[in-house]
């Protein structure tokens, strides 16, 4: 007898399907957040398999902070492209020189973008978000729901959660009030990875591995760019690496590796024990809480 039992991929990405068709069907006017990295990827390519043969019926937004590596905004536009898909930028640098925030001493613009960002969600009236955000990433992540209720502030409140019993979201909101959804909640790190491999799914080229002009702070291999020159008394190395997660290029390392292919990148992720924000991300070492109270302000 034939088995219909769904596969761990196919059962995780029905799953998402699911999620953003409720979003569709309960909410007013949604958006997909879309940075071009390979959360977001996966998830615009889920969402073209949701409402296929249809085109995706909302548009992407990306905030972008002036600080992403040239090949992975390629990457996002050429997505935009094929699939047809309204592109939203909300842009950072734009919202400095307008003085709606000022930068920061340090050189992050994580915290900075949020303003940006709730600006963005109120001036297009988006009242629900999809994010690439997953459990696994990150302890702030992981306590939180799929369907994240934001208050008319844009803020997440992780003592005031709504339930979601047996796989039933609430995404009731008033006036002003949002819901970040998060179709992503489930997958592992190895999932995106295997999904991509089985999809054969275009990505920006930071994910392989090549040689590359890199130097050690703190620990992590930062590649040397015009986003992170070279500091004094700072020697530069070569070395083959890659990137596991993409943000600004001034704050996010990368990795050493041999992986130059989807299946090496599968079998090299399948051996690790360190997430990849917390291999990778600089703005996550702020402190052990960093990404719940950027949360708690608004952010993603």
């Amino acid at each position: 007898m034939k088995s219909h039992v769904l596969s761990q991929l196919r059962s995780l990405e029905a799953e998402a399907i699911h999620i953003m068709r409720e979003v569709v069907a309960e909410m007013q006017r949604p958006v997909l957040m879309f940075s071009g990295g390979k959360d977001s990827i996966v998830m615009l390519h889920l969402a073209s398999k949701a409402f296929a043969p249809a085109r995706i019926p909302f548009p992407i937004l990306h905030v972008d902070t002036g600080l992403n590596f040239q090949t992975v905004l390629d990457c996002r536009d050429r997505w935009a492209t094929r699939l047809g898909v309204q592109l939203v930028v909300a842009s950072v640098p734009e919202a400095i020189d307008r003085g709606l925030v000022q930068e920061e001493p340090n050189g992050s613009r994580n915290r900075i973008q949020t303003p940006v960002l709730l600006e963005a969600l109120e001036k297009h009236g988006f009242d629900a978000a999809f994010g690439g955000g997953r459990r696994d990433e990150e302890k702030a992540r992981a306590k939180e729901r799929v369907f994240s209720f934001r208050d008319d502030f844009g803020q997440w409140d992780p003592k005031n959660q709504r339930p979601e019993i047996w796989n039933l979201y609430n995404g009731r909101v008033h006036m002003g009030e949002s819901i970040r959804v998060f179709p992503l909640s489930n997958w592992t790190e190895l999932d995106i990875w295997s999904y991509i491999e089985a999809e054969e799914i275009d990505l920006p080229d930071l994910y392989l591995a090549r040689e590359r002009e890199v130097v050690n702070r703190g620990g992590m291999l930062y590649e040397v760019n015009e986003f992170t020159p070279l500091k004094d008394g700072e020697t530069p190395e070569v070395k083959l690496t890659r990137y596991r997660t993409v943000g600004d290029a001034n704050l996010t390392a990368c990795v050493e590796s041999e992986a130059t292919t989807m299946r090496q990148i599968v079998e090299e992720v399948a051996a690790v024990r360190l997430t990849e924000r917390g291999a990778t991300r600089g703005d996550d070492k702020v402190s052990e809480a960093a990404m719940e109270d950027r949360k708690k302000e608004g952010y993603f």
